[in-house]
């Protein structure tokens, strides 16, 4: 597994325990890297920033999921699902650079590992919509 999408799957997981255990972004941290001593500072480095970039820009992420996750509000998605799109939806919003397509990719590999298998058509509809959207106003500006 690439270091990037391994940095991505431990902000999923990040996202995850605080989302369930309604942790501050802080307290997450220290706990969750607490016992994971194996992980590189490069991997850790990026899967920090993009835990921090899905909770400080929340609202703004939950607000493009929330438009594009037709007929499902988010508190009712798999907790799994709500977070694997948050992780996913905040590195769109953060690294421009990084193509929407290498994101959604990436999101339903690990969403394979983790997620029910009726969900990567949901995950993968819900992420390219949001994507075309973000890549529209990036191409306004």
């Amino acid at each position: 597994m690439g270091t990037r999408r391994k940095s991505r799957e431990l902000a999923m997981q990040m996202l995850f325990q605080g989302d369930l255990g309604k942790q501050k972004p802080e307290e997450v941290e220290e706990l969750f890297w607490a016992s994971r001593e194996d992980v590189d500072d490069e991997t850790r480095g990026f899967a920090d920033d993009l835990h921090r970039l899905a909770t400080q820009r929340e609202d703004e992420v939950d607000a493009l999921i929330q438009k594009h996750a037709q007929n499902w509000r988010l508190e009712r998605m798999p907790v799994v699902d709500r977070n694997l799109l948050r992780t996913a939806v905040a590195e769109m919003v953060g690294y421009p650079k990084t193509p929407a397509a290498v994101i959604i990719n990436e999101t339903l590999e690990i969403a394979r590992r983790y997620a029910a298998p009726e969900s990567i058509h949901f995950l993968n509809g819900v992420l390219d919509a949001i994507g075309r959207e973000l890549l529209e106003v990036r191409l306004k500006l």
